[in-house]
């Protein structure tokens, strides 16, 4: 029996730093409570709101920007579009002035210390990152609905399990990595030949090249930026940012106003190991400080895994020359369907994984993606990724302070070298002698994720997050 549907734009989603499951989803979540008022007729008759977080969402809440994203969600405002330069205007304002406008309509008084509680001892049984929402009405009643942000940016409320968007007729349904290779030896077709058929029973193919290539516009412009952009990263860790500075040594003082003029100067620095390595370390820093700095990105699968993929992209980009709207297509397809593929058997969420669900499963997506693209069989494509998830198996989610930022930022530089090591490896290899199955490290993943102490599933209780001393400031 399916478990679910998932397209490519469920993986690859646009939005606003620095976590896909504390920032994102609540957003989201926010979002969905307000339409539900609305549909229940009643946004009219709000007079009070009262937010409460529980679990991981409770304990790294604040520095992940779980209360930014789901008073701008509350507001009526979308993670897609917000100008994120009015990101801190907008937030200082609603606790300045003590009111906040539902839907941008309706302005009820808000106090920010006593309506938005963070219960740092308390958790719901179904997932870590849990959100109740409640709007007191005029009339003597109230609304109370509980959300889940299950990891990615997939949000899923109370009661509703499985109760997903309306199926449609699939040419080829995939739950495992077994059942993706059933498929491609049938047909003969590719992974991303795959996957493109299963999008066509959503929408026409041209709007599906569309969308990616829309990802791929967002995930350009945001590397571009974060090679381009100094300072400190926001949270009170003082971290400075080093991909500009990177680049700057790698490219030297010339100005490149666009990606394009960019990427061509990078393809003349040359292509020998140190060099390469420099600048795949440079792209995914780039996107993960934007992350950080509560920038535009999109979720690949997470937004604290963010720049795994695309710097394995841009490494196919600018080092492969591989730099066709139809190359960066499959690339984007493949690692989909790789990054589907996990959050059926296992799961996306640090909070219910470690990091493992997060920088794994996206080093697992970009080796599978970089494979299919250089030519590799779909017996190496599936091999590329268990290689790489195999050595990121126990990875825990300790991040210090509560901020997406260390180890997080260093870790997506990790996972995307290893995602090209492990493609490598399976381009040279003979898959039919592989002792380890995709879906025997997708299974081994969620086990450990199970028997992982809740300490290590990012609730800055363990790991580095104890072990490094730091004096955040009050929020």
């Amino acid at each position: 029996m399916q478990r679910e549907q998932i397209s490519v734009f469920d993986i690859f989603k646009i939005g606003i730093g620095p976590s896909s499951s504390h920032t994102l989803g609540p957003w989201r979540a926010a979002q969905q409570f307000v339409q539900s008022l609305q549909n229940r007729n009643v946004l009219s008759l709000v007079t009070q709101v009262k937010i409460l977080l529980y679990g991981s969402l409770a304990k790294t809440g604040k520095g992940h920007g779980t209360d930014v994203a789901i008073l701008l969600g509350l507001s009526g405002d979308d993670p897609v579009t917000f100008d994120v330069n009015n990101i801190t205007y907008k937030v200082d304002q609603i606790k300045t002035s003590h009111q906040l406008e539902l839907d941008g309509t309706q302005t009820i008084s808000f106090n920010y210390e006593d309506d938005l509680l963070f219960l740092f001892a308390e958790s719901l049984p179904f997932h870590p990152n849990a959100v109740t929402f409640q709007a007191f009405l005029n009339n003597g009643k109230a609304v109370s609905e509980t959300y889940y942000s299950i990891g990615g940016g997939f949000v899923v409320q109370e009661g509703t399990e499985g109760q997903g968007r309306t199926e449609v007729d699939l040419p080829f349904p995939i739950d495992t990595a077994g059942d993706l290779l059933h498929w491609c030896i049938k047909t003969g077709l590719k992974i991303a030949e795959v996957v493109a058929e299963n999008e066509a029973a959503w929408r026409p193919e041209q709007e599906t090249r569309a969308g990616v290539l829309n990802i791929f516009r967002v995930i350009k412009e945001c590397m571009y930026r974060g090679c381009h952009t100094t300072g400190h990263l926001p949270g009170g860790l003082n971290v400075a940012r080093r991909a500009a500075n990177l680049n700057r040594r790698l490219i030297g003082d010339a100005v490149y106003h666009n990606y394009d003029e960019w990427v061509a100067a990078i393809r003349h620095t040359g292509n020998n190991f140190k060099n390469t390595l420099d600048w795949v370390s440079c792209f995914a820093l780039s996107i993960n400080e934007e992350n950080a700095s509560f920038g535009r990105v999109v979720t690949a699968p997470t937004n604290g895994a963010a720049g795994v993929v695309p710097a394995v992209l841009q490494y196919l980009i600018v080092f492969c020359d591989s730099f066709t709207d139809d190359k960066i297509i499959q690339f984007l397809l493949t690692a989909s369907e790789i990054g589907s593929i996990f959050k059926k058997g296992a799961t996306l969420s640090a909070a219910m994984g470690g990091c493992q669900a997060e920088i794994g499963v996206s080093s697992a997506m970009a080796a599978a993606a970089l494979t299919e693209c250089l030519g590799g069989t779909q017996r190496q494509v599936l091999m590329a990724a268990e290689i790489a998830m195999e050595h990121h198996l126990g990875m825990t989610c300790d991040p210090i302070g509560g901020l997406v930022q260390v180890p997080c930022i260093e870790r997506n530089t990790m996972g995307a070298i290893k995602a090209i090591t492990a493609s490598q490896l399976a381009l040279q290899s003979n898959p039919d002698k592989a002792k380890v199955s995709l879906d025997a490290v997708v299974k081994t993943m969620w086990q450990t994720a199970q028997d992982m102490n809740f300490k290590y599933k990012e609730t800055a209780d363990g790991g580095l997050a104890i072990n490094v001393p730091i004096s955040l400031p009050e929020c």
